[in-house]
């Protein structure tokens, strides 16, 4: 058996320094963050960088938690307008691709190119170029409810039919391109065993897919999580805003103004949950995003 071949000692110093300082880049930020919201003195500019700093405490998380602006609208509620609206947004978008990439990957239908050149057109357009008509059909779906007139574009489910649709053409090509993967064999055999079409796309197909489904609904649920432009213009009612509106929100005109305490401390919370999830799904999603390079 040959030997492994190693790096002689200049090269690997060489590449542990380069890795120390992208490590050191990356973290640095995050812990002068984590310091900020320890402070309660509320510095846009601190004179030196601790990370403990003098005084600190959690007060600013506590304010936070209980009304983080000035909007009557608890972090409880906004956690939760924004978990419907990421994971609304990342079970549409996946429920619908892969029935959409099923039929794009296993059958062939007329219009079937035309259609997915129309699909990829859509997902190399800029996602800030679709809102203004998405404001002008959304803002026409009106309904009368008595004591009050419901308006699709003003409600989280507006934003949410919006986020799907730019989420959709990204969900189709992902899972396409992975469900080409597997083999058709696995189909005929299974078919001549007497299994059903819906046998085939829940029992064989779907858990095949494990790894895609999971890239795919984490970034919808991502998008969704911090979505801003599209809420901001969209929502006018303080008890749908969600956390990315309410941590623009907290930015005063100038660096003065701001409560970087909470700020930070807010930054963090928002961040947290989205962290939590990518760490407990990060085995599916590395596979789901290079196995379709690979094959």
């Amino acid at each position: 058996m040959s030997e492994e071949k190693r790096l002689p000692l200049g090269k690997q110093l060489l590449f542990q320094a380069i890795c120390l300082l992208v490590a050191f880049s990356v973290i640095m930020p995050l812990l002068w963050v984590v310091s900020l919201s320890l402070d309660p003195r509320d510095l846009s500019r601190p004179p030196d960088f601790r990370l403990i700093p003098p005084g600190a405490s959690l007060d600013a998380y506590k304010r936070v938690l209980d009304q983080p602006t000035a909007n009557p609208v608890t972090f409880r509620e906004l956690a939760f307008n924004s978990l419907k609206l990421a994971g609304g947004v990342s079970a549409f978008s996946v429920f619908i691709g892969v029935l959409a990439a099923y039929s794009f990957s296993r059958f062939d239908f007329k219009g079937r190119r035309a259609l997915m050149l129309g699909i990829i057109t859509v997902l190399m357009l800029p996602g800030i170029a679709t809102i203004a008509p998405l404001f002008v059909m959304l803002n026409r779906i009106q309904f009368d409810l008595g004591d009050a007139v419901f308006n699709l574009r003003n409600s989280l489910w507006g934003v949410g039919v919006a986020m799907t649709a730019g989420a959709l053409p990204f969900a189709i090509w992902n899972l396409k391109g992975y469900l080409d993967t597997i083999p058709r064999e696995l189909e005929e055999a299974a078919r001549i065993d007497g299994a059903s079409p819906n046998q085939l796309f829940f029992r064989i197909i779907l858990p095949l897919s494990t790894p895609a489904l999971a890239v795919t609904a984490f970034l919808g649920f991502l998008g969704g999580w911090t979505e801003y432009p599209l809420s901001w213009l969209f929502l006018t009612n303080p008890k749908d805003f969600t956390l990315a509106m309410s941590l623009w929100n907290m930015t005063g005109q100038f660096s003065g103004d701001t409560p970087w305490s909470a700020f930070s401390a807010m930054a963090l919370m928002v961040a947290f949950p989205v962290a939590v999830v990518y760490l407990l799904l990060q085995k599916y999603i590395v596979s789901g995003l290079t196995i379709g390079s690979v094959k």
